[in-house]
């Protein structure tokens, strides 16, 4: 089993559920959260006088989802395909991570590993 956690903009969280169920990834959760990458934050306009100021954090949004090993390329293309902000891409669009799962249990009637999932 294999745990993937995309950090996404959040304007993007719509089309990558879509993609995810679209290639048989149902199981999933996101959640909104505040952070810092390479971006670096940007330059926004505050008050009247056209000051600027930088916010050094963005936010964003991670969906995590844990799916048997078969899937992994196809889950993960599926989020790039998504996310990524035109053909090239931009900064900001995410980063995946990917991490093993030992074992998961389902609690209603504790089947586990894949069964599980």
């Amino acid at each position: 089993m294999i745990k993937i956690e995309a950090v996404i903009r959040p304007e993007k969280i719509n089309q990558v559920t879509v993609a995810l169920l679209d290639v048989g990834c149902g199981g999933f959760h996101y959640q909104n959260v505040t952070g810092q990458g390479r971006q670096q934050g940007v330059e926004i306009f505050t008050g009247r006088g056209g000051q600027t100021e930088t916010r050094a954090t963005m936010p964003k949004t991670i969906i995590t989802t844990v799916i048997r090993d078969d899937q992994k390329d196809a889950v993960i293309d599926a989020i790039i395909k998504a996310a990524k902000t035109g053909d090239e891409g931009a900064i900001g669009d995410g980063k995946i991570f990917i991490s093993s799962i030992s074992d998961a249990v389902r609690v209603r009637t504790q089947e586990s590993g894949n069964d599980a999932i």
